[in-house]
């Protein structure tokens, strides 16, 4: 009898265990093809507002999962500002001040610059992959493209910015097209579109991300990729606390 049950219970879950791994694998192929094993690039950041608009432009290195920094080239104001990640851990070097600041977990969740992305989404702090419960929901057209649809609910433990997560990944080139951002109550706060699809650093890639917050009428930020650059050899020590004053 005891077999019989456990021989039932294994045909109940199996599939739901072969989704959940599809799922995260899934995840993980359009993680890796953004990224690759590093990645430098150019980006601008527009932030539109009902009466005003910001230019920005920064300059991004990225290795892994665990290393990013990103330099503000433009405007002059905030011209050399730093955003340094190791791991779990954020540093944001402000040459008016001359000052490296460690930013704490509550400040993941806050605007960055200003913009319409928090600084969890610039640099990273929480990984998609491990932070995650990874399940299909459906089978989704965007754009045009065959997308999967797939919902990101927070590991027990994980200390993450948003209660739920659901992306929509090309089915064909794994690029990611679309995402919905939730907070702890299941409200949507943030939709995020991408678009512009073209080769980027020899990756078929979208070139145009915009974030448009639910509840603020007439707010968006579009970054755009100027140039993208993969694989290119870039060592551990070049993302440290003593490189962050001098990265250019």
């Amino acid at each position: 009898m005891k077999n019989i049950l456990s021989i039932f219970v294994f045909l109940i879950l199996f599939p739901c265990i072969i989704l959940a791994q599809d799922a995260k694998s899934i995840v993980k192929k359009a993680d890796e093809k953004a990224k690759g094993n590093t990645s430098v690039a150019l980006i601008s950041i527009q932030t539109i507002r009902p009466n005003w608009t910001r230019e920005m432009t920064v300059k991004a290195w990225t290795k892994g999962n665990d290393l990013t920094m990103i330099l503000v080239l433009t405007p002059a104001k905030e011209k050399g500002v730093v955003f340094l990640k190791k791991k779990k851990e954020v540093w944001n070097w402000v040459p008016s001040i001359e000052r490296n600041i460690k930013m704490p977990p509550s400040m993941m969740s806050q605007s960055w610059m200003g913009t319409d992305f928090t600084n969890d989404d610039l640099v990273k702090e929480a990984s998609i992959l491990e932070d995650y419960n990874h399940t299909f929901l459906e089978d989704i057209e965007i754009d045009g493209r065959n997308c999967y649809k797939i919902q990101l609910i927070p590991k027990p433990k994980s200390a993450v910015v948003w209660g739920k997560v659901i992306l929509s990944i090309d089915k064909k080139d794994y690029m990611m097209l679309h995402a919905e951002y939730f907070d702890e109550d299941g409200k949507l706060m943030n939709t995020m579109h991408c678009s512009d699809v073209k080769m980027l650093g020899g990756k078929l890639l979208p070139a145009k991300m915009e974030m448009i917050p639910a509840d603020k009428k007439g707010n968006k930020t579009i970054l755009t990729y100027k140039s993208l650059i993969f694989d290119t050899p870039i060592t551990d020590q070049f993302f440290s606390t003593q490189n962050i004053t001098k990265v250019k």
